[in-house]
């Protein structure tokens, strides 16, 4: 491995190997496009479909083994496309069916697999069995595809329950009936345009079997299931109060036991054991990951074989930047893995949280703006503080709580240890070029629900979603030629694709060899922790001698002996400097 040649002929034989190998998922590097702010190609300033045909070559020499793809789905966007209004469809914004067709085909000819977002605990307003239900009588076959109630109060004018949405205000919508009279409330956990779909309806059930063929049939290799946890629900009359359910929730740790009305029921594990028959008709089975925001002891049934396989393990993003953290999250999740037969799965960044190379830049060092706490459901980035109450960036520009500089070396750091543990690694774009959050968004031009409903108490998550920087001029600085639909602060010319590449030592290189190298060394889903004198030190090892060492502290340590493969920051006099990973074979 003395060359890139010769890394980038190996890893290609390695992934010819893995597109055929049932198992690919198990230790994947999977990278999260969010199509909208990916890459533009007709330059409407909106990424579309044949934008990430065009940047396949990219993806493969990043070194990914799979795409997973937020929804792409026809959409209002009330909620960046959570909002689906036709399931088996192309947002004609973002392409067609045929433009889907040679995505896929484009990214297996690479070597790349396709995890496509799922949105099954609701539709948007505008899909068909909505506007169906709308305009169809109470107790209709319609209005039962969903969850609608009739209203408390002398003429119903209160909502069935006092629950409150994740994006705040009431969790209940009423409507105007057919006749013009006020008339029943549906449920909505998240925005109003998002109906919950009543999953005790057969129907329901059925149609989300045909979704997922008819996805499975055009090639895609698996499935993120978004909000796993709250498809199925128990509104059993009475439903109880926000403060009875809180005061069943002594312990603030979350409903460890089922007994939540609409979270984390055991029931919803029916569904996916359905769904698991269906996968494994194909060959090879197709996977699915679980994003869960649930108490760790509640997380392995969604990863068990007879469910979906994988669960989203959000314990490092929500983590500070600190070893005995690090190394006791680390620990507890392969040990679930083993009891379970999944794989760990690691993240840091995804569309719904502050990048982690800002977070570990704040004065607590990264759980300060990590959101997705089981007790209040919240999986939105609220705007995160310094010590003295001021906001961590102002007018686009860096504060003086946030240590930019710190933060992306930490966030290299973390990303390089990812990388090297057994399981699944998942990426969020634009991670690979060290980009920061973008706060200096005007009101006028934010997108997130969140934001408008929560105005002045949290930013909402457009901050992450801000198109990429493909050149380092440009309107859009290469997005598209028709500008950017989130406004690109002027910093990110330097944070560009164009201004890393074939950089030494730019985080998109640094990327691109540990992702190579990970191809390479891949060992058996193990490790073993090695002593380090220093407590600030995390030294592990896989089964092939592969090394991992991370220097948490702030000053250089001696590192064990092995030739240094690559390092997330520069050697100090042969010694691992302060917030820095190495690995050594």
């Amino acid at each position: 491995m003395s060359t890139t040649a010769t890394l980038a002929t190996l890893s290609d034989s390695k992934r010819s190997e893995r597109m055929a190998d049932p198992n690919w998922w198990r230790q994947a590097a999977v990278y999260q496009i969010y199509p909208r702010s990916f890459s533009d190609a007709n330059g409407d300033g909106l990424g579309d479909i044949k934008g990430i045909t065009a940047k396949v070559p990219y993806l493969k020499a990043l070194g990914i083994d799979a795409v997973w793809l937020s929804p792409f789905y026809p959409s209002a966007l009330a909620d960046g496309g959570y909002d689906v209004d036709d399931y088996r469809n192309v947002d004609p914004k973002l392409g067609t069916l045929e433009d889907f067709d040679e995505m896929v085909a484009a990214l297996h000819a690479a070597g790349i697999k396709l995890v496509a977002d799922i949105v099954p605990n609701h539709s948007s307003d505008r899909h068909e069995w909505f506007k169906e239900a709308l305009a169809s009588p109470k107790g209709s076959a319609a209005r039962e595809r969903y969850i609608f109630r009739d209203g408390l109060g002398e003429n119903g004018e209160l909502p069935p329950a006092d629950w409150e949405s994740v994006f705040g205000g009431p969790a209940w919508e009423r409507i105007t009936e057919p006749d013009g009279t006020p008339g029943q409330w549906y449920m909505h956990i998240f925005a109003k345009e998002q109906p919950d779909f009543n999953w005790d309806n057969p129907e329901v059930r059925e149609d989300f079997l045909k979704t997922l063929r008819f996805w499975s049939d055009r090639g895609v290799d698996g499935f993120r299931i978004d909000v796993a946890h709250a498809l199925v629900k128990d509104l059993s009359e009475p439903l109880p109060s926000t403060a009875e359910l809180a005061k069943k929730n002594t312990g603030g740790d979350g409903f460890v036991d089922g007994s939540h009305p609409f979270w984390d029921r055991d029931e919803v594990h029916e569904v996916y054991a359905e769904w698991r028959k269906l996968f494994n008709e194909y060959n090879p089975p197709r996977t699915a990951v679980a994003e869960a925001w649930v108490h760790e002891t509640r997380r392995a049934r969604y990863a068990s074989p007879e469910g979906l396989g994988q669960a989203f393990n959000f314990d490092l993003l929500q983590a500070d930047f600190e070893a005995p953290k690090f190394k006791k999250i680390i620990t507890d999740n392969l040990v679930a893995a083993k009891e379970t037969g999944a794989s760990s799965t690691w993240v840091f960044s995804n569309h719904d949280v502050v990048r982690h190379a800002t977070r570990y830049g704040l004065p607590k060092g990264g759980a300060t703006a990590a959101q997705g706490t089981n007790a209040a459901q919240d999986v939105t980035a609220k705007e995160p503080k310094g010590q003295d109450g001021k906001a961590w960036l102002l007018a686009g520009a860096p504060a003086e709580e946030l240590d930019a500089e710190l933060g992306l070396r930490r966030a290299r750091a973390a990303s390089l240890l990812m990388f090297a543990l057994p399981g699944s690694g998942y990426l969020y774009q634009g991670e690979e070029l060290g980009l920061q959050e973008v706060a200096g968004i005007p009101d006028s031009e934010r997108q997130d629900p969140s934001f408008f409903r929560n105005k002045g108490v949290e930013i909402g998550r457009d901050g992450c979603r801000v198109p990429l920087p493909w050149t380092t001029e440009g309107s859009s600085f290469g997005f598209g030629d028709g500008g950017a639909h989130l406004p690109q602060p002027e910093w990110f010319a330097g944070y560009s694709v164009e201004a890393q590449d074939g950089v030494e030592g730019s985080t998109l290189e640094l990327y691109r060899k540990a992702l190579e190298l990970r191809t390479e060394l891949q060992a058996a889903e193990d490790l073993e922790w090695i002593p380090a004198a220093n407590g600030d030190v995390l030294h592990f090892a896989r089964p092939n001698g592969w090394q991992s060492v991370t220097n948490f502290g702030t000053k250089p340590v001696a590192l064990p002996q092995g030739t240094v493969v690559v390092s997330s920051a520069p050697l100090e006099a042969g010694k691992l400097p302060a917030n820095t990973t190495a690995w050594l074979v």
